[in-house]
């Protein structure tokens, strides 16, 4: 567990944050904690991912959990670059998600 404010946001971040991620991320937090920790290369000191979660956790006087990773400069990049849309590749089986959504209050 890291104080975010020692942590750097990274200069080439190019994810947006709508007020729509912010309050589902703010209500996650709220209901479950922090069950995914942030990634910063040692390298650099930047953040790679979960800049929104760190933004939250300095709004919420938390800790955030961190998970350090050794990249250079350009494999720095890439991750930055690919990460999130290489997740937003999957598909979605409409069906297990109805069953998935059916158990949750």
């Amino acid at each position: 567990m890291v104080d975010p404010a020692q942590l750097l946001a990274n200069p080439n971040n190019w994810r947006t944050h709508n007020a729509a991620q912010r309050n589902a991320i703010r209500g996650s937090l709220g209901v479950v904690g922090w069950v995914q920790s942030c990634v910063v290369n040692t390298v650099t000191g930047h953040v790679v991912d979960g800049h929104l979660r760190i933004e939250e956790a300095l709004s919420r006087g938390e800790q955030v959990p961190v998970t350090y990773v050794e990249l250079t400069l350009e494999e720095e990049a890439m991750v930055l670059a690919t990460l999130d849309p290489i997740g937003a590749m999957a598909g979605t089986d409409d069906t297990r998600l109805k069953e998935l959504l059916a158990g949750i209050s």
